[in-house]
């Protein structure tokens, strides 16, 4: 059997015994069955896994005896951003997930020209937190021991005009004609895609004004939430790992 995986948001260390959150004593007691002396494995963001056993459990309340600290080396050493327009509910969902499996670093959520998303502070606020847990689940399943940063939603241009340190920038567009063959291999990588509807021509533009270079993967057109996994699965078998 599987030994799960659990994000538990404050400081871990050998021989401590930690009171798991609510989240976590619901799911390992209501969901997975699982009793006291049962082994679990804990992180919380550091780099590091905390492994150990199950002390206490109980459908409210729960305690870990941490054993022993692992450094699992499942982050990959291609620092990737992912700049993507909004889409609406599951289909951003399914970007946040898959692309955190894959190993991204940053998620900027973008409104762009045919974005249909429109978000206020309030909602948008509610959206972040949303897709924080999408991500720790998908940390949780993966393997990986570092969340991604998952930065508040910003305008294209607004993202664009901010101070950007990538060694490659790409503009994934089915109209391009560059190849990843002509790219050194880079540290990190910024990728851009457009929501449903594409980026305009306009805001290619702006994007290629910023040192962006467009690039094809194919010649069929992938959906908004299926290019970040091509993209992303590419980048890391490449240069990442």
């Amino acid at each position: 059997m599987r030994i799960p995986r659990i994000y538990l948001n404050q400081t871990l260390d050998a021989g401590q015994e930690v009171q798991l959150d609510s989240r976590s004593t619901h799911y390992l007691a209501s969901v997975l069955r699982m009793k006291p002396g049962m082994q679990l494995v804990l992180f919380n963001g550091s780099g590091l896994e905390y492994h150990g056993t199950i002390s206490t459990l109980e459908k409210k309340a729960g305690a870990f005896l941490v054993e022993k600290s692992v450094d699992p080396q499942t982050e990959s050493r291609l620092v990737t951003t992912l700049a993507i327009g909004i889409s609406r509910g599951e289909r951003m969902d399914y970007v946040i997930q898959k692309s955190t499996e894959l190993g991204v670093s940053t998620i900027q959520p973008l409104f762009t020209e045919r974005c249909e998303v429109k978000l206020d502070d309030k909602r948008s606020s509610k959206r972040l937190e949303h897709w924080s847990k999408v991500s720790i689940s998908a940390c949780e399943q993966s393997g990986r021991v570092v969340l991604p940063t998952i930065e508040q939603p910003t305008s294209l241009e607004m993202w664009l005009a901010s101070e950007q340190d990538y060694q490659a920038r790409f503009l994934l567009d089915l109209n391009q004609e560059r190849e990843l063959a002509d790219i050194s291999t880079p540290e990190s990588v910024a990728m851009l895609i457009g929501p449903e509807g594409g980026l305009s021509e306009n805001e290619k533009a702006l994007a290629i004004g910023k040192g962006f270079i467009g690039l094809k993967l194919g010649s069929r057109t992938l959906r908004t939430e299926t290019a970040p996994v091509a993209a992303l699965s590419l980048f890391q078998y490449l240069w990442g790992s």
